[in-house]
């Protein structure tokens, strides 16, 4: 079993930036694909951004290009997103995910990842 630990979330303003963090631990990580997926209230989780298990690779949502950055440190068994620029619509709650699959393969469908955390609240006021 793999254990996922989000943390970093809050209230911010548009236009700030939050730096979320999820730590993994019960197995190693470091060789599978891991993404931040997101859910606004009375909408569907969507995908925001994914990264190989050597973070060699990354991809993001369009919604979220150029604003947010995924980022791994295997010996810490940690993957973080930096999320910039923020706005209102960013509001959700964000989910940390481990695709239990050896491949190199980023899929934006929520069913492809077999481990998940409890999610962090993100609110952007305007």
């Amino acid at each position: 079993q793999v254990q996922l630990v989000e943390s970093g979330g809050g209230l911010v303003q548009a236009g700030d930036s939050l730096r979320l963090s999820c730590a993994a631990s019960g197995r190693p990580v470091s060789a599978y694909t891991m993404a931040w997926f997101r859910q606004a209230p009375g909408k569907e989780q969507e995908f925001v951004a994914g990264i190989t298990g050597n973070g060699g690779r990354t991809d993001y949502a369009d919604a979220v290009k150029g604003r947010f950055t995924i980022s791994r440190d295997n010996l810490k068994s940690l993957v973080s997103l930096q999320m910039n620029s923020l706005k209102p619509e960013d509001t959700a709650v964000y989910y940390c995910a481990v695709r239990w699959r050896l491949s190199v393969q980023i899929p934006a469908i929520a069913n492809e990842y077999q481990y998940w955390g409890q999610g962090t609240q993100v609110t952007v006021s305007a």
